[in-house]
């Protein structure tokens, strides 16, 4: 791998540090959504309109969170009248979680300020920079997904 031992530990606590700062205005944002909506809830109600809904068992999995931690994330966003149960039509055991109408219009809000400050701090960015950006956290990411030895 190129670089040395030094110039590899330097990039990796540059990179520790820069996600932490993403991670502190990823929080902010949720707080923006609702005061009281935690991150997590903000991210499981993201994937709930994401997904045209789903289930608690679907998101627990997909997140790789403790089922409870789910449960408590949904009763809150629930009692702010994001989120409500249907039915599964195929089988009416299961609840399907879906966005309200208020949930889906607090999430757009969000979501269009996330992507103004977005399109801000990325202004001077060339097409090439973005593509490559974009790339560098899709491969990240997908790395994270794989199974750890």
């Amino acid at each position: 791998m190129p670089g040395t031992p030094e110039e590899r530990e330097e990039s990796l606590d540059a990179i520790q540090r820069e996600l932490t700062a993403f991670a502190r205005r990823a929080r902010a944002a949720a707080a923006r959504l609702h005061p009281e909506l935690p991150l997590v809830s903000y991210t499981l109600l993201a994937h709930i309109d994401d997904q045209q809904g789903c289930r608690a068992t679907d998101l627990a999995a997909h997140y790789m969170l403790d089922k409870s931690t789910v449960s408590r994330q949904i009763g809150t966003l629930e009692k702010l009248g994001l989120v409500e149960r249907h039915p599964d039509p195929d089988d009416h055991r299961i609840q399907v979680l879906h966005p309200t109408e208020a949930g889906t219009q607090a999430l757009a809000a969000t979501q269009a300020s996330r992507r103004a400050a977005y399109q801000e701090r990325l202004a001077d960015w060339t097409a090439d920079d973005l593509t490559r950006f974009a790339a560098y956290l899709l491969r990240y990411n997908a790395t994270g997904d794989a199974p750890q030895a």
